[in-house]
């Protein structure tokens, strides 16, 4: 899937007007084809330009939200290019998503996706899947290297339980729409420059159905669904990365018609670890030793996420020297086998010496032909020289 707008401008699916202008403003600033040294410069503004408009904007968004990244953009273009046939105008640039951007807006939208004006398709249609949900979820570095079964609380739009998503009761009188003689769909005429034009549209009177009835469903007033709270079990695989998608299946929006529901998307989000650093399927560290433990050598133990191991410091080892742990890093996703954990030693200078510690140090120094300035204690010019 492409990158969604959320994710261009770097805010949450819930960020406020406020929020949005401000990642605005500061992506802007970062790729302006003018200042930014980026080779993807101008269409990564181009990007952000566009995040902007769709979610400034509540009718965009809301449809965006609901249509998904992939399917929206598909729409846009599609009505960017009947727009230059003098058709119905696309749903972004100078068309707009409303009625006053060509002949159909975002009824003729939902007409090609879904089947229908609003939110339901035509009854006369075929069945349709429900459109894809996304949200995000995040968890901890030690879940990630575990893998885990999160519990993950949305709110969703599901099919009205009372009328079963036909948006009206079962006992509800109908009769044949008159404005559409019950097909379900109504053609107008437009002269253009380009010549007579022809526009086969949804029936704006029966929604699609060709049917009126006599009342609508007092649970979802007629839209056929209504918004629920729904708490799912994600099964969140070992070695999953920032920013990959899970893919749950028959958790997004119902789908039309007896169509089958869409997928729900679980965008993974990995919080950062106090000791670890993450590379890939690879994790950093840095680890402590002292002085001595670097002129002579010895054996540390090393915290990992599974465990402590024991590694090997030579004699002589410098101060952030690198160290590799094979087999001790992430667990490589749908791949046998983990990543390495490289591990930087830093050489820890002692605060306070004591008598018997400072006298051995100073000989130390003296017999490597150094002189030891009582101001500048031996530490002190071996904190300097790293």
């Amino acid at each position: 899937m492409s990158e969604d707008f959320y994710s261009a401008l770097g805010v949450s699916r819930d960020a406020d007007e406020d929020e949005i202008k401000r990642a605005y403003r500061k992506k802007a600033a970062e790729y302006h084809p003018d200042v930014s040294d980026d080779p993807d410069a101008e269409e990564k503004f181009k990007k952000v330009q566009k995040a902007k408009e769709v979610l400034l904007d509540d009718e965009k968004r809301q449809m965006y939200d609901q249509m998904g990244h992939d399917r929206f953009e598909e729409a846009d273009k599609r009505g960017a290019t009947d727009a230059g046939r003098g058709g119905m105008g696309g749903m972004g640039g100078m068309g707009g998503m409303g009625g006053a951007g060509g002949m159909g807006g975002m009824n003729d939208i939902f007409e090609q996706f879904f089947g229908g004006g609003g939110s339901r398709s035509s009854s006369r249609s075929g069945p349709r899947q429900g459109s894809d949900l996304k949200t995000r979820l995040e968890i901890d570095l030690e879940d990630a290297y575990d893998g885990v079964t999160k519990q993950l609380t949305i709110t969703r739009p599901e099919r009205c339980p009372d009328c079963d998503g036909s948006g009206h009761p079962p006992d509800a009188d109908s009769r044949t729409c008159s404005a559409c003689n019950g097909q379900g769909q109504q053609t107008t005429v437009q002269q253009t420059p380009l010549g007579r034009v022809q526009q086969t549209q949804t029936c704006s009177q029966c929604g699609g159905e060709g049917t009126i009835y006599s009342e609508t469903c007092s649970t979802c007033r007629g839209d056929g669904q209504i918004r629920n709270e729904a708490t799912l079990q994600v099964e969140v695989p070992a070695g999953i990365r920032s920013g990959q998608t899970l893919r749950m299946d028959g958790e997004g929006a119902p789908g039309e018609n007896g169509g089958p529901n869409g997928d729900l998307l679980v965008e993974i989000q990995i919080e950062e670890h106090e000791v670890f650093e993450r590379d890939g399927d690879d994790l950093r560290l840095r680890h402590p030793i002292s002085f001595p433990q670097a002129v002579f050598g010895d054996t540390v133990e090393i915290e990992t996420l599974d465990g402590t191991v024991e590694m090997d410091v030579p004699a002589g080892t410098q101060s952030g020297e690198t160290f590799r742990l094979r087999g001790k890093g992430m667990p490589r996703l749908r791949r046998r086998g983990n990543g390495d954990l490289y591990v930087q030693v830093r050489i820890v200078t002692p605060d306070s010496l004591n008598d018997e510690q400072r006298e051995a140090l100073e000989a130390f120094a003296e017999a490597g032909g150094e002189e030891i300035d009582v101001e500048q204690g031996f530490f002190e010019r071996l904190k300097q020289s790293f």
